[in-house]
């Protein structure tokens, strides 16, 4: 059946037009100022909507076992709340497998916990949890093979790399056309003041802020940057970035000519360390943790200038039952993350858009195109033209809300952004041109979401 979006404003990354688009076998077939619409063909009204590629969440973590425990969100409860969001493709990082794993047998694993399940399409980025000769052999099988054209890398947690295995890491994927993610914080600096914290009897969720101070990410920003300079200028995408002296590092480094992309996510832009001095603290433990107010004006100066690139949510949830009865109120004991993926597109938009800070085109931007220029999707997704996927949200930019977790469809307890006021908010998305959300109502089912088979990683899109 052919669909026909009409009386609403397209927004891509370019600007803003008074157009329709014509949805045919789940792409964009036309866009045009006016289309006169054929007998068979169903009518979307979009007045008064902004028309938008669909959100691409880039960093969340569905089916995710930390050790402590395992996330309470599965591929299919995760991509519906992302479908509610606005969100239409997800990228999840695969979680860690057993000691001594192959790249293949994590993705194997992870076309498991999706198949049948995902409600909108996704992909995955790989995860090196050791480098040998064989995990090296692999890599380029990982990339033209599977469609895996990014991985992750760690500089703290039990599978964390050392510099030679990170300089190994960056050349062999700078090779074989991968982009690498970077979780850079000092695992060292932060395991020594855990330790002098805990023996001090410090071990309120307070102290878990202070045992992960912003000089642990910049120290492990500045170092990976500076690796990847000896890896050939091996590209780089930091992920969840939470401070601006991080960005300040990143900043030179790009000045420089290195390939470097940022990520931040909406708790850092709009949650702060208070929240560790409340009673539910517990319900804010996330790595890197949340940070002052003067980080956040820091943090929105880089999306108003283009220094940061892409935002992102790191959904990662553990219900606030849990985190109490695991830890007995010690941080040390509380699995990390938070929930986000449906919020991420309002709240961006609220704060972001509708506050004036960023045009709609800068907004588009942030939460579609960039990060498929960068993950290798476009222009299937993140786009508007004809012939991508009729991946399309409708923004109502004058409907107001406000966060209740009662109203959202994850799997978890609470959302850190309860009572926030919105304005701005996704009121239809259509994933491949099937309506999955409408006026309140989900309407998505298990399975309709596909694997995506990414190209390698490239930078004429970005230009």
């Amino acid at each position: 059946m052919k669909c026909l979006i009409q009386g609403g404003t397209v927004v891509d990354e370019w600007g803003e037009y008074r157009q329709d688009l014509l949805l045919e076998d789940g792409k964009i077939a036309r866009r045009e100022s006016h289309i006169t619409p054929d007998d068979d063909t169903e009518i979307i009204d979009a007045s008064g909507c902004l028309v938008m590629p669909g959100g691409i969440d880039v960093h969340t973590h569905f089916n995710i076992d930390v050790g402590l425990a395992r996330s309470c969100d599965d591929f299919f409860t995760g991509t519906r709340a992302a479908a509610c969001g606005g969100t239409t493709t997800i990228i999840d990082h695969m979680g860690f497998g057993p000691t001594g794993c192959s790249l293949h047998h994590q993705l194997e694993k992870y076309h498991e916990y999706a198949a049948g399940k995902a409600v909108i399409d996704y992909a995955f980025h790989g995860v090196i949890q050791h480098i040998d000769a064989d995990i090296l052999s692999e890599m380029a099988s990982m990339v033209v093979d599977e469609g895996i054209s990014s991985f992750k890398i760690y500089l703290t947690y039990q599978y964390k790399l050392d510099d030679t295995a990170i300089l190994k890491a960056l050349s062999e994927l700078k090779l074989v056309g991968a982009l690498v993610t970077v979780h850079p914080e000092n695992d060292a600096a932060i395991r020594y003041r855990v330790e002098q914290f805990v023996q001090e009897g410090k071990t309120q969720a307070i102290w878990h802020a202070r045992s992960r101070p912003i000089a642990c990410e910049t120290e492990a920003i500045s170092r990976v940057v500076h690796l990847a300079q000896l890896a050939g200028n091996a590209p780089l995408y930091i992920v969840h970035l939470s401070n601006g002296a991080g960005l300040d590092v990143l900043r030179a480094a790009r000045h420089k000519g290195q390939p470097v992309w940022v990520e931040t996510c909406p708790q850092y832009l709009l949650l702060d360390e208070d929240e560790y001095r409340q009673p539910d603290a517990l319900k804010f433990i996330l790595s890197p943790p949340l940070r002052d107010k003067a980080q956040q004006k820091q943090l929105w100066e880089g999306i108003f200038d283009g220094a940061i690139d892409t935002i992102a949510t790191d959904h990662c949830t553990f219900p606030y039952s849990q985190r109490v009865a695991l830890s007995n109120g010690n941080f040390t004991r509380c699995p990390n993350g938070l929930p986000g993926v449906e919020n991420r597109m309002s709240l961006m938009f609220t704060e972001g858009v509708a506050t004036g800070r960023i045009t709609p085109s800068r907004f588009v931007e942030l939460c579609s195109s960039n990060p498929a220029k960068l993950f290798g999707l476009w222009p299937q997704k993140g786009s508007l033209q004809e012939g991508s996927d009729a991946d399309i949200v409708l923004f109502d930019p004058n409907r107001t809300g406000i966060v209740r977790h009662e109203s959202l469809h994850d799997n978890v307890d609470y959302s850190p952004y309860e009572g926030m006021a919105l304005r701005g908010i996704p009121v239809v998305t259509l994933s491949r041109g099937k309506v999955v959300w409408c006026d309140g109502v989900f309407t998505g089912y298990a399975g309709h979401g596909r694997f995506l088979h990414r190209k390698p990683f490239t930078t004429r899109n970005l230009k």
